[in-house]
């Protein structure tokens, strides 16, 4: 128990440093999110070795990664991924995925059928849009046109490898694997219509959530955590990814909650952010093996360089020949901006990696490799995306000048 207790002090040490020298560095070109991948790395098991991966740390880190994806499903308006826009994110998802399979198959050593294989081709397709969220609130961009972009083919990146996890990565029968899924999102769908029910009909129920909403109760805070909690365990019992749980409990809640309840997101964001999300991206930094890492630097740049072929790639092509106007008149490098914001990824690369490790079809060294891919993602992409945003901006004053004379 004293082991934990100190293993957790150092965690919560990196997450409190994070924001103090991310935003001593000028114009805080590197994300907290690399800032903890690199302390649990550094402070983790393979080298000084003062952060310990046990059954304690990798519960509260499960549960880190599930508020990151809860909020993140909170943040996502339905309608961002079942429109016009949504069902574009779908198609080139499904393209990424083919063309993922097609590279596993040519150009690497595995068999694109096995399970490294299959883990590799959906790590190639993935975007870390919770990972996304709070790097796109602190720059302004949830509530622009390239934001409802990012979100709409971004949330396909997340969604998607769930799925293709699921159905692939899975020891049941397929089609026992898809009554699951089916049944999960019927639950969470019925779940949803009657919590949205309740919250606002007048009654008993309705009256003790808003009663204790602020007070010692804490009641939509309890509510919140006790529904996250539920959704993962019950995607862990049926071996579904616990993404897929957390995501449903976001989808929930937005159903629940009252609309622009800043109150309740402020809360939640302070449990989150606060606490549990750091110590998720401290311990996966922990898992990385920065050794192996540099013993196999051309599979770290070759993997980056696919990531970007296969995801950055058809998500620009897809909003060059949208003849929608609106994403037509946001020009070639706001359409880089959104492909190369939706290259970011990370989480479920650890998941995905996770899953053939423990399965035996991929050994550890080449997981940390991946891993460390994805937290590389995290650093570049973002900051490339800001630079191409940015070029965009300027692009557009200096016309409005130029009419304006």
């Amino acid at each position: 128990m004293t082991h934990d207790f100190i293993s957790l002090a150092i965690i919560a040490a990196i997450a409190a440093l994070a924001p103090l020298i991310a935003n001593l560095i000028p114009k805080k070109p590197v994300p907290e999110t690399v800032l903890l991948l690199l302390g649990g790395a550094i402070l983790g098991p393979h080298l000084v070795n003062v952060i310990w991966l046990d059954e304690s740390a990798e519960l509260l880190s499960d549960l880190g990664c599930g508020m990151l994806f809860l909020l993140a499903g909170y943040e996502i308006n339905p309608k961002t991924i079942t429109g016009r826009e949504g069902k574009r994110g779908l198609a080139t998802w499904a393209v990424s995925l083919a063309l993922a399979f097609v590279a596993v198959h040519a150009f690497t050593g595995v068999q694109a059928r096995g399970l490294d294989g299959l883990a590799v081709t959906i790590a190639l397709t993935t975007t870390a849009i919770g990972a996304l969220m709070p790097i796109l609130k602190e720059r302004g961009l949830m509530d622009t046109r390239v934001g409802s972009s990012i979100l709409s083919y971004g949330t396909w990146g997340e969604l998607g490898p769930v799925i293709a996890m699921a159905l692939l990565l899975s020891t049941r029968a397929t089609w026992l694997t898809v009554v699951i899924l089916l049944g999960f999102i019927v639950v969470a769908v019925l779940v949803a219509r009657f919590g949205h029910r309740t919250a606002r009909a007048d009654g008993l129920i309705r009256d003790i959530l808003f009663a204790g909403r602020d007070t010692t109760s804490q009641t939509f805070v309890r509510l919140t955590v006790a529904l996250l909690i539920l959704l993962v365990a019950i995607s862990s019992l049926f071996d579904l990814d616990i993404v897929l749980g957390a995501f449903a409990a976001g989808f929930i809640l937005r159903y629940i909650i009252p609309k622009d309840d800043e109150i309740l997101e402020k809360k939640l964001n302070a449990i989150g952010y606060g606490f549990l999300i750091p110590l998720f991206f401290v311990v996966s930094g922990a898992k990385i093996d920065l050794s192996a890492v540099a013993a196999q630097p051309a599979l770290l740049v070759g993997f980056i360089a696919m990531l970007v072929l296969i995801r950055a790639v058809p998500i620009f092509v897809s909003m060059a020949r949208d003849k929608d106007p609106e994403v037509d008149a946001m020009g070639a490098r706001n359409h880089a901006t959104v492909a190369v914001y939706c290259t970011t990824a990370l989480p479920l690369i650890v998941a995905v990696t996770s899953v053939a490790v423990n399965g035996g079809a991929m050994d550890a060294s080449t997981a940390s490799v991946f891993v460390s891919a994805g937290a590389v993602t995290m650093l570049l992409m973002p900051l490339i995306a800001s630079l191409t945003y940015r070029a965009a901006n300027t692009r557009a004053v200096k016309w409005l000048e130029k009419e304006n004379r």
